[in-house]
Protein backbone atom coordinates (compact mmCIF):
# COMPACT_ATOMS: atom_id res chain seq x y z
CA UNK A 1 0.00 0.00 0.00
CA UNK A 2 1.26 3.22 -0.90
CA UNK A 3 0.23 6.36 1.12
CA UNK A 4 0.64 9.85 -0.66
CA UNK A 5 1.01 13.24 0.78
CA UNK A 6 0.17 15.80 -1.10
CA UNK A 7 -1.41 19.25 -1.02
CA UNK A 8 -5.59 19.48 -0.72
CA UNK A 9 -5.00 21.51 -4.43
CA UNK A 10 -3.32 18.06 -5.72
CA UNK A 11 -5.84 15.87 -4.89
CA UNK A 12 -7.73 15.54 -7.72
CA UNK A 13 -4.18 14.98 -9.61
CA UNK A 14 -3.30 12.64 -7.72
CA UNK A 15 -6.30 11.01 -8.05
CA UNK A 16 -5.69 10.75 -11.68
CA UNK A 17 -2.37 9.50 -11.12
CA UNK A 18 -3.00 6.32 -9.46
CA UNK A 19 -6.04 6.12 -11.80
CA UNK A 20 -3.45 5.53 -14.55
CA UNK A 21 -1.01 3.78 -12.20
CA UNK A 22 -3.59 1.49 -10.75
CA UNK A 23 -2.23 0.25 -7.65
CA UNK A 24 -3.22 -0.26 -4.17
CA UNK A 25 -2.80 3.68 -2.72
CA UNK A 26 -4.19 5.97 -0.15
CA UNK A 27 -3.84 9.09 1.40
CA UNK A 28 -1.82 9.58 3.82
CA UNK A 29 -3.11 8.34 7.13
CA UNK A 30 -0.63 8.67 10.57
CA UNK A 31 -2.51 5.58 12.28
CA UNK A 32 -1.41 3.29 9.19
CA UNK A 33 2.01 1.77 8.49
CA UNK A 34 2.69 1.79 5.11
CA UNK A 35 5.05 -0.20 2.36
CA UNK A 36 5.81 3.17 0.78
CA UNK A 37 5.48 6.54 1.93
CA UNK A 38 5.22 9.41 -1.43
CA UNK A 39 4.98 12.63 -0.38
CA UNK A 40 5.13 15.71 -2.73
CA UNK A 41 5.21 18.81 -1.05
CA UNK A 42 6.99 20.54 1.55
CA UNK A 43 5.94 19.10 4.50
CA UNK A 44 8.51 17.56 6.82
CA UNK A 45 8.09 13.58 6.92
CA UNK A 46 9.12 10.53 9.32
CA UNK A 47 11.61 8.66 7.41
CA UNK A 48 10.43 6.34 9.51
CA UNK A 49 6.86 6.10 8.76
CA UNK A 50 7.41 3.57 5.79
CA UNK A 51 9.40 0.99 4.36
CA UNK A 52 10.34 3.15 1.47
CA UNK A 53 10.22 7.09 1.64
CA UNK A 54 9.92 9.22 -1.79
CA UNK A 55 10.38 12.47 -1.80
CA UNK A 56 9.08 14.54 -4.57
CA UNK A 57 10.14 18.63 -4.77
CA UNK A 58 11.48 20.77 -7.49
CA UNK A 59 12.73 23.08 -4.47
CA UNK A 60 14.50 22.61 -1.57
CA UNK A 61 12.62 20.51 0.88
CA UNK A 62 12.68 20.66 4.28
CA UNK A 63 14.67 17.06 4.94
CA UNK A 64 17.59 18.24 2.65
CA UNK A 65 19.32 20.20 5.30
CA UNK A 66 18.49 17.03 7.56
CA UNK A 67 20.24 14.59 5.25
CA UNK A 68 23.09 17.04 4.19
CA UNK A 69 21.74 16.96 0.73
CA UNK A 70 23.60 19.42 -1.37
CA UNK A 71 21.62 21.02 -4.11
CA UNK A 72 23.94 21.58 -7.69
CA UNK A 73 21.63 23.43 -9.46
CA UNK A 74 17.73 24.88 -9.99
CA UNK A 75 16.02 25.40 -12.94
CA UNK A 76 12.96 24.33 -15.36
CA UNK A 77 12.37 22.42 -18.20
CA UNK A 78 14.86 20.14 -18.44
CA UNK A 79 15.62 16.74 -19.96
CA UNK A 80 16.18 13.43 -17.66
CA UNK A 81 18.49 10.48 -19.22
CA UNK A 82 17.58 7.01 -17.75
CA UNK A 83 18.57 3.62 -18.91
CA UNK A 84 17.85 4.83 -22.92
CA UNK A 85 14.55 6.48 -22.38
CA UNK A 86 14.28 10.76 -22.03
CA UNK A 87 11.72 12.39 -19.96
CA UNK A 88 10.86 16.12 -19.98
CA UNK A 89 10.30 17.79 -16.54
CA UNK A 90 8.72 21.41 -17.63
CA UNK A 91 8.18 22.43 -13.80
CA UNK A 92 10.50 23.75 -11.25
CA UNK A 93 13.59 21.12 -10.92
CA UNK A 94 17.20 20.87 -8.44
CA UNK A 95 19.52 18.78 -9.70
CA UNK A 96 22.17 16.77 -6.09
CA UNK A 97 26.04 17.30 -6.01
CA UNK A 98 25.91 13.22 -4.88
CA UNK A 99 25.26 10.77 -7.54
CA UNK A 100 24.38 7.22 -7.15
CA UNK A 101 24.77 5.17 -9.93
CA UNK A 102 22.12 4.11 -12.27
CA UNK A 103 19.93 7.23 -11.26
CA UNK A 104 18.20 9.60 -13.31
CA UNK A 105 20.66 12.62 -14.57
CA UNK A 106 20.09 16.14 -16.36
CA UNK A 107 20.93 15.58 -19.87
CA UNK A 108 22.24 18.67 -19.90
CA UNK A 109 24.49 18.80 -17.09
CA UNK A 110 24.66 14.91 -16.20
CA UNK A 111 23.71 15.84 -12.57
CA UNK A 112 21.80 13.39 -10.48
CA UNK A 113 18.17 14.38 -10.42
CA UNK A 114 17.43 11.49 -8.18
CA UNK A 115 19.27 10.51 -4.84
CA UNK A 116 19.03 7.46 -2.65
CA UNK A 117 19.82 7.80 1.19
CA UNK A 118 19.89 5.05 3.78
CA UNK A 119 20.87 2.49 1.50
CA UNK A 120 17.81 3.62 -0.54
CA UNK A 121 14.68 3.43 1.93
CA UNK A 122 14.74 7.21 1.43
CA UNK A 123 15.06 8.67 -2.13
CA UNK A 124 14.93 12.23 -2.75
CA UNK A 125 13.15 12.91 -6.67
CA UNK A 126 14.09 16.74 -7.29
CA UNK A 127 10.93 17.42 -9.18
CA UNK A 128 7.24 17.22 -8.33
CA UNK A 129 5.69 14.74 -9.63
CA UNK A 130 1.73 15.93 -9.39
CA UNK A 131 3.13 19.50 -11.05
CA UNK A 132 4.36 17.40 -14.20
CA UNK A 133 1.06 15.26 -14.21
CA UNK A 134 -1.27 18.33 -13.84
CA UNK A 135 0.65 20.03 -16.59
CA UNK A 136 0.79 16.86 -19.00
CA UNK A 137 -3.20 16.74 -18.71
CA UNK A 138 -3.91 20.11 -19.08
CA UNK A 139 -1.36 22.06 -21.29
CA UNK A 140 -0.37 18.97 -22.68
CA UNK A 141 3.47 18.85 -24.30
CA UNK A 142 4.63 21.14 -27.20
CA UNK A 143 5.20 18.90 -30.42
CA UNK A 144 8.97 19.34 -29.93
CA UNK A 145 8.98 16.94 -27.25
CA UNK A 146 6.11 15.12 -28.97
CA UNK A 147 7.98 11.60 -28.85
CA UNK A 148 8.07 11.17 -25.06
CA UNK A 149 5.62 9.37 -23.54
CA UNK A 150 6.38 11.44 -20.40
CA UNK A 151 3.57 10.43 -18.17
CA UNK A 152 4.04 6.89 -18.47
CA UNK A 153 7.83 7.17 -18.09
CA UNK A 154 6.85 8.69 -14.44
CA UNK A 155 4.86 5.87 -13.87
CA UNK A 156 7.75 4.03 -14.96
CA UNK A 157 10.13 5.30 -12.86
CA UNK A 158 7.91 5.35 -9.88
CA UNK A 159 7.66 1.62 -10.29
CA UNK A 160 11.46 1.30 -10.13
CA UNK A 161 12.03 3.05 -7.44
CA UNK A 162 9.55 1.09 -5.26
CA UNK A 163 10.40 -2.49 -6.88
CA UNK A 164 14.44 -1.57 -6.62
CA UNK A 165 13.71 -0.95 -2.54
CA UNK A 166 12.92 -4.51 -2.02
CA UNK A 167 9.33 -3.67 -1.66
CA UNK A 168 6.71 -5.93 -3.31
CA UNK A 169 3.83 -4.19 -5.26
CA UNK A 170 0.94 -5.25 -7.13
CA UNK A 171 -1.14 -3.43 -9.92
CA UNK A 172 -3.31 -3.64 -13.26
CA UNK A 173 -1.27 -3.34 -15.38
CA UNK A 174 -3.30 -1.12 -19.27
CA UNK A 175 -2.86 -4.44 -21.06
CA UNK A 176 -5.76 -6.44 -22.44
CA UNK A 177 -5.44 -10.15 -21.03
CA UNK A 178 -3.99 -11.98 -24.14
CA UNK A 179 -2.62 -8.98 -25.70
CA UNK A 180 0.03 -6.61 -25.60
CA UNK A 181 -1.58 -3.34 -25.97
CA UNK A 182 -4.46 -2.00 -27.77
CA UNK A 183 -4.79 -0.42 -31.34
CA UNK A 184 -7.47 2.19 -31.97
CA UNK A 185 -8.07 2.71 -35.76
CA UNK A 186 -10.27 5.53 -36.58
CA UNK A 187 -10.80 7.54 -39.65
CA UNK A 188 -12.34 11.63 -39.88
CA UNK A 189 -14.72 11.48 -42.60
CA UNK A 190 -14.19 15.23 -43.76
CA UNK A 191 -14.73 14.96 -47.81
CA UNK A 192 -16.40 12.13 -48.59
CA UNK A 193 -17.34 12.73 -52.46
CA UNK A 194 -15.05 15.34 -54.67
CA UNK A 195 -18.11 15.94 -56.71
CA UNK A 196 -19.53 18.22 -53.37
CA UNK A 197 -16.20 20.15 -53.95
CA UNK A 198 -17.18 22.87 -57.38
CA UNK A 199 -13.62 24.27 -57.49
CA UNK A 200 -13.16 25.59 -54.11
CA UNK A 201 -9.40 25.22 -52.44
CA UNK A 202 -9.94 21.25 -51.65
CA UNK A 203 -10.44 21.00 -55.79
CA UNK A 204 -7.89 23.23 -56.52
CA UNK A 205 -5.38 21.77 -53.87
CA UNK A 206 -6.31 18.83 -55.25
CA UNK A 207 -5.23 19.13 -59.13
CA UNK A 208 -2.10 20.73 -57.78
CA UNK A 209 -0.85 17.74 -55.60
CA UNK A 210 -2.32 14.99 -58.28
CA UNK A 211 -0.26 17.10 -60.80
CA UNK A 212 2.27 19.02 -60.11
CA UNK A 213 2.80 17.72 -56.86
CA UNK A 214 3.03 14.02 -57.65
CA UNK A 215 5.50 14.50 -60.27
CA UNK A 216 7.71 16.50 -57.90
CA UNK A 217 7.11 13.67 -55.55
CA UNK A 218 8.17 11.05 -57.84
CA UNK A 219 11.48 12.50 -59.18
CA UNK A 220 12.24 13.08 -55.88
CA UNK A 221 11.47 9.17 -55.08
CA UNK A 222 9.09 9.80 -52.57
CA UNK A 223 6.25 7.74 -54.75
CA UNK A 224 6.42 4.69 -57.15
CA UNK A 225 5.52 5.58 -60.76
CA UNK A 226 1.82 3.52 -60.41
CA UNK A 227 1.03 6.65 -57.86
CA UNK A 228 1.83 9.05 -60.37
CA UNK A 229 -0.23 7.41 -63.49
CA UNK A 230 -2.83 6.95 -61.16
CA UNK A 231 -2.74 10.52 -60.03
CA UNK A 232 -2.95 12.65 -63.39
CA UNK A 233 -5.58 9.87 -64.41
CA UNK A 234 -7.57 10.98 -61.83
CA UNK A 235 -6.91 14.50 -62.66
CA UNK A 236 -7.96 13.85 -65.81
CA UNK A 237 -11.33 12.08 -65.30
CA UNK A 238 -12.52 14.64 -62.68
CA UNK A 239 -14.71 16.59 -65.02
CA UNK A 240 -16.21 13.26 -66.21
CA UNK A 241 -16.90 13.22 -62.38
CA UNK A 242 -19.18 16.18 -62.14
CA UNK A 243 -21.10 14.90 -65.11
CA UNK A 244 -21.79 11.48 -63.59
CA UNK A 245 -19.94 10.06 -66.40
CA UNK A 246 -17.04 8.13 -64.05
CA UNK A 247 -17.47 7.25 -60.38
CA UNK A 248 -16.71 9.75 -57.73
CA UNK A 249 -13.04 7.93 -56.55
CA UNK A 250 -13.72 9.17 -52.69
CA UNK A 251 -17.00 7.62 -52.52
CA UNK A 252 -15.48 4.43 -51.80
CA UNK A 253 -13.63 5.14 -48.50
CA UNK A 254 -15.40 2.70 -46.41
CA UNK A 255 -15.29 -0.15 -48.28
CA UNK A 256 -11.48 0.61 -49.59
CA UNK A 257 -11.13 0.23 -45.31
CA UNK A 258 -12.84 -2.48 -44.91
CA UNK A 259 -10.43 -4.55 -47.45
CA UNK A 260 -7.72 -2.86 -45.71
CA UNK A 261 -8.46 -3.63 -42.31
CA UNK A 262 -9.55 -7.19 -43.36
CA UNK A 263 -12.49 -7.03 -40.68
CA UNK A 264 -11.22 -5.48 -37.68
CA UNK A 265 -13.67 -2.53 -36.37
CA UNK A 266 -12.35 0.93 -36.55
CA UNK A 267 -14.27 4.54 -35.64
CA UNK A 268 -15.31 6.77 -38.41
CA UNK A 269 -15.83 10.19 -37.03
CA UNK A 270 -18.77 11.98 -39.09
CA UNK A 271 -19.38 15.55 -39.70
CA UNK A 272 -23.19 16.44 -38.28
CA UNK A 273 -24.01 19.48 -40.69
CA UNK A 274 -23.33 20.82 -43.99
CA UNK A 275 -21.81 24.30 -45.04
CA UNK A 276 -21.43 25.60 -41.42
CA UNK A 277 -17.62 26.54 -40.36
CA UNK A 278 -18.41 26.46 -36.64
CA UNK A 279 -16.94 28.89 -34.25
CA UNK A 280 -13.74 29.77 -32.27
CA UNK A 281 -13.62 31.11 -28.74
CA UNK A 282 -12.52 34.73 -30.58
CA UNK A 283 -16.13 34.44 -33.09
CA UNK A 284 -16.46 33.01 -36.07
CA UNK A 285 -13.89 30.09 -37.47
CA UNK A 286 -12.62 30.48 -41.06
CA UNK A 287 -15.08 29.56 -43.83
CA UNK A 288 -13.06 26.79 -45.23
CA UNK A 289 -13.31 24.23 -41.94
CA UNK A 290 -17.31 24.34 -43.10
CA UNK A 291 -17.84 20.47 -44.56
CA UNK A 292 -19.44 19.95 -47.86
CA UNK A 293 -21.75 17.44 -46.35
CA UNK A 294 -23.43 16.55 -43.39
CA UNK A 295 -24.61 13.54 -41.85
CA UNK A 296 -27.86 13.09 -43.22
CA UNK A 297 -26.11 12.90 -47.22
CA UNK A 298 -23.75 9.95 -45.96
CA UNK A 299 -26.35 7.81 -44.46
CA UNK A 300 -25.89 4.61 -46.50
CA UNK A 301 -22.69 4.76 -46.08
CA UNK A 302 -22.81 5.25 -41.85
CA UNK A 303 -25.76 1.87 -42.71
CA UNK A 304 -22.41 0.18 -44.20
CA UNK A 305 -20.06 1.46 -41.73
CA UNK A 306 -21.94 -0.17 -38.80
CA UNK A 307 -23.66 -3.20 -40.61
CA UNK A 308 -19.58 -4.35 -41.11
CA UNK A 309 -19.20 -3.97 -37.22
CA UNK A 310 -17.61 -0.78 -37.24
CA UNK A 311 -18.68 2.45 -34.92
CA UNK A 312 -19.88 5.91 -36.04
CA UNK A 313 -18.62 8.81 -33.88
CA UNK A 314 -19.32 12.49 -34.31
CA UNK A 315 -17.06 14.69 -35.94
CA UNK A 316 -17.68 17.81 -34.03
CA UNK A 317 -17.94 21.18 -35.16
CA UNK A 318 -19.07 22.98 -31.77
CA UNK A 319 -19.57 20.41 -29.72
CA UNK A 320 -16.13 21.85 -27.82
CA UNK A 321 -17.65 25.35 -27.23
CA UNK A 322 -20.83 24.59 -24.73
CA UNK A 323 -23.28 21.78 -23.53
CA UNK A 324 -25.89 22.72 -25.51
CA UNK A 325 -23.91 22.31 -29.58
CA UNK A 326 -22.65 18.94 -28.04
CA UNK A 327 -26.00 17.46 -27.22
CA UNK A 328 -27.15 18.92 -31.02
CA UNK A 329 -24.53 17.30 -32.79
CA UNK A 330 -24.55 14.02 -30.57
CA UNK A 331 -28.19 13.75 -31.42
CA UNK A 332 -27.73 14.36 -34.85
CA UNK A 333 -25.56 11.31 -35.42
CA UNK A 334 -27.74 9.04 -32.78
CA UNK A 335 -30.42 9.36 -34.95
CA UNK A 336 -28.74 8.02 -37.88
CA UNK A 337 -26.92 5.08 -36.10
CA UNK A 338 -29.69 4.10 -33.51
CA UNK A 339 -27.15 4.05 -30.76
CA UNK A 340 -26.93 6.28 -27.71
CA UNK A 341 -23.17 5.54 -26.62
CA UNK A 342 -21.23 8.07 -29.75
CA UNK A 343 -18.16 9.49 -28.80
CA UNK A 344 -16.58 12.55 -30.44
CA UNK A 345 -13.24 14.08 -31.81
CA UNK A 346 -13.40 17.50 -32.75
CA UNK A 347 -12.87 18.81 -36.17
CA UNK A 348 -9.49 20.48 -36.86
CA UNK A 349 -9.35 18.85 -32.65
CA UNK A 350 -10.58 21.82 -31.82
CA UNK A 351 -10.48 22.04 -27.80
CA UNK A 352 -9.77 23.85 -24.78
CA UNK A 353 -10.27 23.03 -20.91
CA UNK A 354 -14.00 24.00 -21.03
CA UNK A 355 -14.69 21.01 -23.88
CA UNK A 356 -14.53 18.29 -21.44
CA UNK A 357 -17.68 19.57 -19.48
CA UNK A 358 -19.23 20.16 -22.26
CA UNK A 359 -18.87 17.06 -23.67
CA UNK A 360 -19.83 15.67 -20.42
CA UNK A 361 -23.29 17.72 -19.93
CA UNK A 362 -24.43 16.55 -23.50
CA UNK A 363 -23.24 12.97 -22.83
CA UNK A 364 -20.35 11.56 -24.92
CA UNK A 365 -19.92 8.60 -24.75
CA UNK A 366 -15.36 9.18 -24.88
CA UNK A 367 -13.57 11.87 -26.62
CA UNK A 368 -10.45 11.43 -28.66
CA UNK A 369 -9.16 14.83 -29.68
CA UNK A 370 -5.70 15.48 -27.73
CA UNK A 371 -3.20 15.21 -30.38
CA UNK A 372 -1.24 17.31 -32.56
CA UNK A 373 -2.21 18.35 -36.09
CA UNK A 374 1.52 19.13 -37.04
CA UNK A 375 3.17 16.05 -35.61
CA UNK A 376 2.55 12.67 -33.98
CA UNK A 377 3.36 10.99 -30.09
CA UNK A 378 1.85 11.81 -27.16
CA UNK A 379 0.63 15.35 -26.27
CA UNK A 380 -0.93 14.30 -22.95
CA UNK A 381 2.51 12.32 -22.41
CA UNK A 382 0.86 8.83 -22.20
CA UNK A 383 -1.01 6.02 -24.39
CA UNK A 384 -3.91 5.69 -21.39
CA UNK A 385 -7.52 7.14 -21.61
CA UNK A 386 -7.84 9.23 -18.94
CA UNK A 387 -10.57 11.59 -17.28
CA UNK A 388 -10.09 15.55 -17.29
CA UNK A 389 -10.12 17.49 -14.81
CA UNK A 390 -13.18 19.03 -15.71
CA UNK A 391 -15.07 15.85 -16.15
CA UNK A 392 -16.89 13.26 -13.52
CA UNK A 393 -17.19 10.95 -16.16
CA UNK A 394 -16.21 11.32 -19.64
CA UNK A 395 -13.08 9.49 -20.92
CA UNK A 396 -10.27 11.24 -23.22
CA UNK A 397 -8.47 8.71 -25.43
CA UNK A 398 -5.66 10.62 -26.94
CA UNK A 399 -4.68 10.55 -30.91
CA UNK A 400 -1.18 9.92 -31.35
CA UNK A 401 -1.03 9.11 -34.68
CA UNK A 402 -2.48 11.29 -37.58
CA UNK A 403 -1.61 10.70 -41.61
CA UNK A 404 -1.96 14.13 -42.56
CA UNK A 405 0.96 15.02 -39.58
CA UNK A 406 3.44 12.51 -41.21
CA UNK A 407 3.18 13.04 -45.13
CA UNK A 408 2.09 16.94 -45.37
CA UNK A 409 4.98 19.15 -46.72
CA UNK A 410 4.42 21.86 -44.18
CA UNK A 411 4.25 19.00 -41.13
CA UNK A 412 7.01 16.23 -41.14
CA UNK A 413 6.68 15.62 -44.54
CA UNK A 414 7.82 12.21 -44.28
CA UNK A 415 7.95 9.22 -46.97
CA UNK A 416 5.95 5.98 -46.70
CA UNK A 417 9.10 4.36 -44.91
CA UNK A 418 9.92 7.24 -42.95
CA UNK A 419 6.14 6.93 -41.75
CA UNK A 420 6.77 3.33 -40.88
CA UNK A 421 9.91 4.26 -39.15
CA UNK A 422 8.36 6.80 -37.17
CA UNK A 423 5.33 5.42 -36.25
CA UNK A 424 7.00 1.78 -35.70
CA UNK A 425 9.22 3.78 -32.87
CA UNK A 426 5.19 4.52 -31.36
CA UNK A 427 4.37 0.91 -31.39
CA UNK A 428 7.45 -0.06 -29.73
CA UNK A 429 6.32 2.48 -26.69
CA UNK A 430 3.17 0.96 -26.64
CA UNK A 431 4.59 -2.85 -26.32
CA UNK A 432 6.46 -1.95 -23.81
CA UNK A 433 4.35 0.61 -21.66
CA UNK A 434 0.77 -1.14 -22.88
CA UNK A 435 -2.21 1.38 -23.22
CA UNK A 436 -3.77 2.49 -26.43
CA UNK A 437 -2.16 4.00 -29.44
CA UNK A 438 -4.82 5.18 -31.82
CA UNK A 439 -4.16 6.54 -35.48
CA UNK A 440 -6.54 8.27 -37.38
CA UNK A 441 -6.20 7.94 -41.47
CA UNK A 442 -8.48 10.05 -43.36
CA UNK A 443 -11.30 9.38 -45.35
CA UNK A 444 -9.39 10.71 -48.42
CA UNK A 445 -6.31 9.03 -47.95
CA UNK A 446 -6.58 5.82 -50.04
CA UNK A 447 -8.04 7.77 -52.98
CA UNK A 448 -6.19 10.01 -55.15
CA UNK A 449 -4.27 12.30 -55.03
CA UNK A 450 -2.76 11.11 -51.06
CA UNK A 451 -2.48 7.41 -52.03
CA UNK A 452 -1.62 6.75 -48.87
CA UNK A 453 -2.97 2.97 -48.54
CA UNK A 454 -0.25 0.89 -49.11
CA UNK A 455 1.42 2.39 -46.27
CA UNK A 456 -1.69 2.21 -44.31
CA UNK A 457 -1.61 -1.66 -44.81
CA UNK A 458 1.83 -1.85 -44.16
CA UNK A 459 0.61 -0.22 -40.57
CA UNK A 460 -2.15 -2.69 -39.79
CA UNK A 461 -0.20 -5.49 -40.81
CA UNK A 462 2.89 -4.00 -38.37
CA UNK A 463 0.12 -4.01 -35.36
CA UNK A 464 -1.23 -7.32 -35.67
CA UNK A 465 2.56 -9.07 -35.74
CA UNK A 466 2.96 -6.80 -32.41
CA UNK A 467 -0.04 -8.77 -30.80
CA UNK A 468 -2.48 -5.58 -30.62
CA UNK A 469 -6.24 -5.97 -29.21
CA UNK A 470 -7.87 -3.92 -32.38
CA UNK A 471 -10.36 -2.13 -30.34
CA UNK A 472 -12.71 0.57 -32.12
CA UNK A 473 -12.75 4.05 -30.05
CA UNK A 474 -15.59 3.46 -27.78
CA UNK A 475 -14.37 -0.51 -27.08
CA UNK A 476 -11.13 0.88 -25.91
CA UNK A 477 -12.92 3.60 -23.94
CA UNK A 478 -14.94 0.73 -22.46
CA UNK A 479 -11.84 -1.38 -21.11
CA UNK A 480 -10.27 1.66 -19.57
CA UNK A 481 -13.43 2.50 -18.00
CA UNK A 482 -13.41 -1.42 -16.63
CA UNK A 483 -9.71 -0.52 -15.65
CA UNK A 484 -11.24 1.93 -13.63
CA UNK A 485 -13.53 0.26 -11.98
CA UNK A 486 -11.18 -1.96 -10.40
CA UNK A 487 -11.13 -1.92 -6.08
CA UNK A 488 -7.81 -2.80 -4.12
CA UNK A 489 -8.46 -3.38 -0.71
CA UNK A 490 -5.91 -4.18 1.78
CA UNK A 491 -5.68 -6.84 5.16
CA UNK A 492 -4.32 -4.14 7.30
CA UNK A 493 -3.89 -7.15 9.79
CA UNK A 494 -2.04 -9.46 7.28
CA UNK A 495 1.25 -8.57 5.87
CA UNK A 496 0.94 -7.75 2.21
CA UNK A 497 -2.76 -9.04 1.51
CA UNK A 498 -3.98 -7.34 -1.40
CA UNK A 499 -7.36 -8.36 -2.73
CA UNK A 500 -8.45 -6.55 -6.30
CA UNK A 501 -12.14 -6.70 -6.77
CA UNK A 502 -13.73 -5.94 -10.33
CA UNK A 503 -17.60 -4.81 -9.23
CA UNK A 504 -18.60 -6.03 -13.00
CA UNK A 505 -18.05 -7.69 -16.03
CA UNK A 506 -20.21 -8.89 -19.01
CA UNK A 507 -17.08 -10.70 -20.77
CA UNK A 508 -17.39 -8.89 -23.69
CA UNK A 509 -13.90 -6.96 -23.53
CA UNK A 510 -10.57 -8.67 -22.58
CA UNK A 511 -9.46 -9.68 -19.08
CA UNK A 512 -7.56 -7.67 -16.89
CA UNK A 513 -4.41 -8.63 -15.52
CA UNK A 514 -3.14 -8.47 -11.74
CA UNK A 515 0.10 -8.02 -12.08
CA UNK A 516 2.83 -8.87 -8.70
CA UNK A 517 6.28 -7.17 -8.70
CA UNK A 518 8.86 -9.98 -6.95
CA UNK A 519 10.07 -8.50 -3.50
CA UNK A 520 13.91 -8.28 -3.60
CA UNK A 521 16.61 -7.41 -1.60
CA UNK A 522 17.17 -3.55 -1.69
CA UNK A 523 19.53 -2.44 -4.20
CA UNK A 524 21.86 0.14 -2.34
CA UNK A 525 23.98 1.56 -5.19
CA UNK A 526 21.48 2.30 -7.63
CA UNK A 527 18.16 1.94 -9.52
CA UNK A 528 17.78 -1.58 -11.38
CA UNK A 529 14.69 -2.42 -13.61
CA UNK A 530 12.93 -6.06 -12.80
CA UNK A 531 10.86 -7.99 -15.18
CA UNK A 532 10.39 -11.18 -12.07
CA UNK A 533 6.88 -10.23 -12.03
CA UNK A 534 3.69 -12.77 -12.03
CA UNK A 535 0.27 -12.18 -14.14
CA UNK A 536 -3.03 -13.61 -13.31
CA UNK A 537 -5.95 -12.54 -14.53
CA UNK A 538 -8.83 -10.66 -13.16
CA UNK A 539 -12.16 -11.81 -14.23
CA UNK A 540 -15.93 -11.70 -13.39
CA UNK A 541 -17.41 -10.16 -10.21
CA UNK A 542 -15.20 -12.21 -8.16
CA UNK A 543 -12.79 -11.51 -5.27
CA UNK A 544 -9.34 -11.73 -6.69
CA UNK A 545 -6.18 -12.33 -4.36
CA UNK A 546 -3.44 -12.58 -6.36
CA UNK A 547 -0.34 -15.15 -5.80
CA UNK A 548 2.81 -13.66 -4.32
CA UNK A 549 5.91 -15.76 -6.40
CA UNK A 550 8.88 -16.25 -3.58
CA UNK A 551 11.58 -13.69 -4.14
CA UNK A 552 14.26 -14.48 -6.68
Amino acid sequence: MIGVIASAADYPVVSEFFELFKTPWEFYRSDRQYDVLLCAGNDSVDENAAKLVLIYAGREHPSDAKEKIEIASRRSNLILSHMGARIPIYGDSVTFRRANAGVPVDEESRQPVVQLNHGGTVVRIGYDLFAEVRILLTVGQPAVNASMPALDLHIALLRELIVASGASLTEIPPIPDGYKFIACLTHDVDHPAIRSHKFDHTVLGFLYRATFGSLRDFLRGRIPVRNLLTNWAAALKLPFVYLGLAKDFWCDFADRYRELEEGLGSTFFIIPFKAYPGKNRRGQAPGFRAARYGARDVANTIRKITAAGSEIGLHGIDAWLDGSSARKELEEIRRLTGSSEIGVRMHWLYYDQQSPLALEQAEAAYDSTIGYNETVGYRAGTLQAYKPFEAVRLLELPLHVMDTALFYPNYLGLSSRQAMTRVSQLIDNAVQLGGCLTMNWHDRSVAPERLWDACYRDLVQELRSRDAWFATAGQAAAWFRKRRSVVFETDWMEAEAVRAKLPADDGELPGLRVRTHNARETCRTGLRSSEQYFDGVLEGNVDHRPRRPQPA
